[in-house]
């Protein structure tokens, strides 16, 4: 059932608080002095900081008091259960080690779903002052250069598509090797945004964001917000991607369904 238009404008209250909020926390410890990271695995460097931690805590507790009956599902802490039928997913910082280096292509991603997937979402930018927001009847970003519509890219071919990913090296070599076969059709492939590259998609400024291995806190803000702008979220096979796994995102469906062709050529 779809929200009311004053559940819908509470929801969207929200996001914007828990964004605020997150801004304050992840500035205060941006390019600072010192700034250490723990590493959270064993195989490889998957950081976090002491602002990722400080952002969602301050994430869970304004939602504690605002909706306390929500659930929610964050990469610091895990899942918290509710008993609202909605789920708040947050990435207190997407592209921690971005964030660690000082570049300005971290974001805060701030999401809520029910059964169906993310009905809301935002892409956030605190360093540059940009926000992304997607869902509910919205599709704008609000930063330097004012307040504008989203909208993806219209149809072109992939001879002319901007391609990004995160890593140079997709997931398995299997997940490689087929990336690479999309890069070897493409205009031209750039690397390393992030959930930044995600906002580029709906703010029409690129065509294709492939990736694997993500998350769910890393891809249902994304989803959102591009699926407001016009554009299309799957997995590598066309299926619904709100689990993460593979992430095939494009502009429109044209290029979605010709880069999913040679995905799984």
């Amino acid at each position: 059932m779809s929200p009311t238009d004053a559940e819908a404008r509470a929801l969207i209250e929200t996001a914007h608080a828990l964004a605020d909020a997150a801004r304050e926390e992840t500035l205060a410890h941006f390019r600072s002095d010192g700034l250490a990271a723990d590493n959270k695995v064993t195989t490889h460097f998957d950081p976090v900081t002491v602002a990722d931690r400080a952002a969602e805590t301050r994430i869970r507790e304004i939602l504690a008091t605002r909706r306390p009956a929500d659930a929610i599902l964050g990469e610091e802490f895990g899942p918290k259960p509710g008993t609202s039928g909605l789920t708040w997913v947050i990435d207190p910082i997407d592209g921690t080690r971005s964030y660690m280096s000082g570049t300005p292509t971290w974001g805060v991603l701030i999401s809520v779903a029910d059964a169906t997937g993310p009905i809301f979402g935002l892409i956030d930018q605190p360093f540059i002052g940009e926000r992304f927001a997607g869902g509910l009847g919205v599709a704008e970003v609000v930063g330097p250069m004012g307040r504008h519509p989203l909208r993806t890219r219209a149809p072109r071919p992939l001879g002319e598509a901007v391609l990004f990913t995160t890593f140079p090296e997709v997931g398995t070599a299997t997940e490689g090797a087929a990336f690479d076969r999309v890069k070897a059709k493409a205009r031209l492939t750039r690397y390393g945004l992030d959930c930044y590259a995600y906002a580029l998609v709906a703010a029409g400024q690129i065509d294709l964001v492939i990736e694997a291995g993500l998350q769910a806190y890393d891809v249902q803000a994304p989803i959102a917000v591009i699926e407001a702008a016009g554009g299309i979220v799957t997995d590598w096979q066309g299926r619904p991607a709100t689990g993460g796994g593979q992430i095939l995102a494009a502009a429109n469906r044209d290029i979605h369904a010709e880069a999913m062709a040679i995905l799984n050529g």
